[in-house]
């Protein structure tokens, strides 16, 4: 190094080493790391919060590995907190470790949190905030503020805030900002204020070397822009800009009378022009008083690179923290080593792409950036590069790699022997026992609860939920519908550290924390549905503790509310609950007479509910009654189970008044299908219901229909009839296809409707129809377009008087097909019927469902066949609709 004089150059005289930088940027890392080198200060100040002074020292402990993040929260409000994250390539970090290396005292010299959590409480009324949303180069290292969101209602950027840009915040004028990294680009002829920042700091020195020349070289310039733009912009107007630098002052002012002038003080550029300004002692501590102030707490908390880009909303955000963390490691060549990079993911990812490409990319790099006029090729170059060489002109694997690398899925990892809440302990406890890691990496994780550490697994996540730790979000398995397996979507966030300190006040343990948890939600809840919805989340979550409280609110607010619709949206999830106990073992005799109490109150409060309504609500209390209808299906099974078989004691459910609901349910469904004050969508579905069920024939179904489409009934009424009765996708398509009678009363119906009604009518047909399958309707279209009954007469020879079924079974196809049943059906791993004894095959002939069909109509009968194994899965094979004509 040449030109470096340690503590005052170029005229500077003495005073302390102010090294102005770019929060997140790897350039302003290196360019630190080089002048702490050629200055050895004896102790080194930061901006950040001096709370986190006993905290430097984990930074060299080896299990903490960046990117991490200080956080600080008020003790008595934990959901308000504030964010000072750090990666391997921030300046901060930089200087925190070289000064471990080097023994020489680090500390914090910004406001400290105290005031900026306290301060945040006035973000409308004054600056806060100012500084955490970051102008277009997005350098402000900010401070994530209290709210539902830690980043998305951001405080100020205290602690390595507002340093180059100081971004629009709440309360603030966005008109009166400045980008100082736009202003000076633009001076020196670039449009794109990232590219000229790359240019001139981030390539100084890229691939390992630290640049030629004066160490201090970097600074100086920065330091002498920045002036140049405060002079002419002021501060912008951020109160919380002069505060935070009065403070940092006194800060500097406090180390050289310990030091003498050989500090050196690692800050945002912005702050530069402030701190080299000379204030009077009084005049700074006249600015800091008064400043409200609360209790607060602080730790450090792994962070992600995915958090520090500026899409997850972190004020300070960078477009490409894992580019810039590519560019800070790389030794040397970093576009070779970044193309090899990306060419491995895409490699792992079934793409072609071989060692040429990697060359020509890098070629392309290259050429790219002389044509460009820049030193090196930047991300741009690189992007451009990979996609017309390694991705075929495609930006479809093209955001794969943006997604993986220039962002990236790192997550950084605190020691154990940080602070943290004593919930937090016990999770990360929990998290060890149970071998599974938090990850920043999205992936899915099956659970087979019939499995002992899937089912703590699960009762682990159910809990966190509760607790509103979102660490995991329960999908869809995949082919499997079993009570007994659970999937779920795993994603540790950073701001999650946040919500296990918020959950802190409800107890010391995830199992305490989440009772009292839900014993208090339980109190709060404003609806019933709320209520039966915790219910369901306490037995997934095993929280037995909390059951009685939650049982004992339920059961309050069912016996006090009359409300049908409520009634009818509680059941179904309580209902859901009884499946529970017998894969998670838990006891739900209590729930379960809650659960046939309510039952009781709907079926004498839905008739009367159901009358004088309008067409919305009858759309509404339509799904209402379905729920229901699946709800008393199940529950039924459950109050059936109450008693053993062959106990010799009275049945408890019949001792409590709750025996035959399915009979008494059915008996509602029949007075709603016939009173005249119902809508015509809910009597369609009740006699829907009815019929799927076999409690209404056919000849009964068509008379009702018949009824409810003749001359004198109103052509809406009619079309709300229809749609209750074949619409909601459940199946009317087949039900219309296989039954002529049905559909000829639609199709005379339609074609009765007058040419002023059917303007009417036909919004309520197209929702009716448009829920069928592609194959359903093409299916009705070519049988209205044939004419009703033109299958019935082709089958009129057969003898059954079913269209397509002849009056028999056809042995010969039946025997083709149960060996493979068998198999499926796991009985046994027979090859043949030769291998099945000859009783034990008209029994599966039977069971199966296998129907004898006439050989004159093979297409047909194929296409039944085929129909019926598909209703076979649902409610209508099994109650006789498939196929059948009267």
């Amino acid at each position: 190094m040449i030109g470096v004089d340690r503590f005052g150059s170029e005229g500077r005289g003495g005073g302390p080493l102010l090294l102005g930088v770019r929060h997140h940027g790897p350039g302003s890392a290196r360019t630190v790391r080089t002048a702490l080198e050629a200055a050895r200060p004896r102790t080194v100040l930061i901006e950040g919060p001096p709370e986190a002074d006993a905290l430097i020292a984990l930074a060299a402990d080896e299990a903490m590995r960046p990117p991490v993040a200080l956080l600080a929260h008020a003790v008595d409000e934990p959901g308000r907190s504030a964010f000072w994250p750090l990666a391997e390539f921030s300046p901060e970090w930089v200087a925190i470790r070289w000064a471990m290396e080097h023994q020489v005292p680090a500390r914090f010299i910004d406001l400290p949190a105290t005031h900026t959590l306290a301060w945040g409480e006035d973000a409308e009324r004054g600056p806060a905030g100012d500084d955490a949303e970051a102008g277009s180069a997005g350098q402000d290292r900010a401070a994530g503020v209290a709210g539902e969101d830690a980043e998305t209602d951001p405080v100020d950027g205290n602690g390595p805030g507002a340093d180059l840009a100081p971004g629009p915040g709440p309360g603030t004028v966005a008109d009166v900002r400045v980008d100082p990294l736009a202003v000076l680009a633009e001076v020196a002829g670039y449009d794109d204020p990232e590219r000229w920042w790359e240019d001139v700091v981030e390539h100084r020195g890229t691939g390992g070397g630290e640049g030629d020349g004066d160490a201090l070289a970097p600074f100086l310039g920065l330091e002498e822009a920045m002036g140049a733009l405060r002079e002419t912009y002021g501060s912008g107007g951020h109160e919380r800009d002069l505060v935070r630098e009065a403070y940092m002052r006194l800060q500097v002012r406090a180390a050289q009378r310990e030091f003498g002038d050989e500090v050196a003080v690692v800050c945002g550029a912005w702050h530069v022009p402030a701190l080299r300004q000379k204030t009077t002692v009084a005049g700074d501590k006249a600015l800091l008083k008064g400043l409200p102030k609360v209790k607060a707490d602080m730790t450090w908390v792994p962070w992600t690179y995915r958090r520090l880009a500026r899409a997850s909303g972190y004020g300070a955000g960078i477009d490409s923290p894992g580019w810039y963390g590519h560019l800070f490691s790389a030794p040397d060549r970093p576009v070779e080593r970044w193309m090899t990079k990306v060419a491995g993911l895409l490699r792992d990812e079934d793409r072609v792409v071989s060692s040429a490409h990697v060359i020509e990319a890098v070629r392309l790099a290259e050429t790219l950036a002389a044509m460009r006029g820049r030193p090196l090729p930047g991300l741009g170059e690189t992007t451009d590069a990979v996609r017309a060489v390694m991705c075929d002109g495609s930006d479809v694997p093209l955001a794969l790699v943006r997604d993986r690398l220039v962002v990236g899925d790192v997550l950084g990892e605190v020691p154990p022997s940080a602070p943290a809440v004593p919930l937090q302990r016990d999770l990360d406890r929990i998290q060890r026992r149970m071998r599974l890691k938090p990850e920043a990496l999205e992936r899915e994780l099956e659970l087979d609860l019939r499995n002992d550490n899937d089912s703590e697994r699960s009762r682990l996540l159910h809990r966190l939920r509760l607790l509103g730790v979102g660490w995991g979000e329960p999908v869809a398995s995949r082919g499997s519908t079993g009570t007994f397996r659970e999937t779920w979507r795993l994603r540790w966030e950073p701001e999650l550290s946040l919500r296990v300190a918020e959950a802190g006040v409800w107890g010391t343990t995830v199992f305490a924390a989440a009772t009292a948890k839900a014993e208090a939600d339980a109190v709060a809840a404003q609806t019933l549905a709320d209520v039966t919805a915790l219910a369901e989340r306490c037995l997934l979550a095993e929280l037995s503790d909390a059951l009685p409280t939650v049982m004992q609110v339920l059961a309050d607010r069912a016996a006090l509310d009359a409300d049908v619709g409520h009634l009818a949206q509680a059941l179904p999830a309580l209902v859901r609950s009884l499946r529970y106990g017998d894969v998670r073992g838990t006891d739900t005799v209590a729930l379960t007479e809650v659960a046939a109490g309510l039952a009781e109150r709907i079926f004498v409060g839905l008739p009367p509910a159901c009358a004088a309504l309008d067409a919305d609500a009858a759309v509404e209390m339509r799904g209402h009654v379905d729920a229901v209808h699946g709800a008393v299906g199940l529950l039924g099974d459950a109050v059936a189970k109450d008693t053993p078989a062959g106990s010799g004691t009275p049945d408890r459910a019949s001792t409590l008044g709750h025996g035959g609901l399915r009979a008494r349910w059915h008996a509602v469904l029949r007075v709603l299908s016939v009173r005249d004050t119902v809508p015509g969508v809910i009597r369609g579905r009740g006699v829907r219901l009815l019929l799927d069920d076999g409690e209404l024939g056919q000849e009964e179904a068509a008379r009702l229909m018949g009824l409810a489409l003749s001359p004198g009934t109103p052509p809406g009424d009619a079309a709300a009839w229809i749609e209750g009765f074949v619409g909601g996708g459940s199946g009317g398509g087949m039900l219309l296809v296989h039954d002529e009678r049905l559909l000829g009363l639609v199709d005379a119906w339609l074609t009765g409707v007058s040419a002023e009604a059917f303007t009417d009518v036909l919004p309520l047909l197209r929702r009716t129809f448009s829920a069928y399958e592609p194959g359903v309707r093409r299916t009705l279209g070519e049988l209205v377009r044939r004419g009703p009954g033109e299958r019935g007469r082709a089958a009129a020879g057969g003898g059954s008087g079913i269209p397509g079924f002849a009056a028999g079974l056809d042995v010969e196809r039946a025997d083709a097909v149960v060996p493979v049943v068998r198999l499926l059906l796991g009985l046994d791993q027979v090859g043949g019927l030769d291998q099945v004894e000859p009783d034990q095959v008209d029994k599966d002939k039977v069971a199966v469902g296998l129907v004898h069909t006439d050989q004159g109509d093979t297409d047909q009968a194929d296409t039944d066949q085929a129909v019926m194994a598909e209703g076979a899965g649902g409610g209508l094979a099994g109650n006789g609709l498939v196929g059948a004509a009267g």
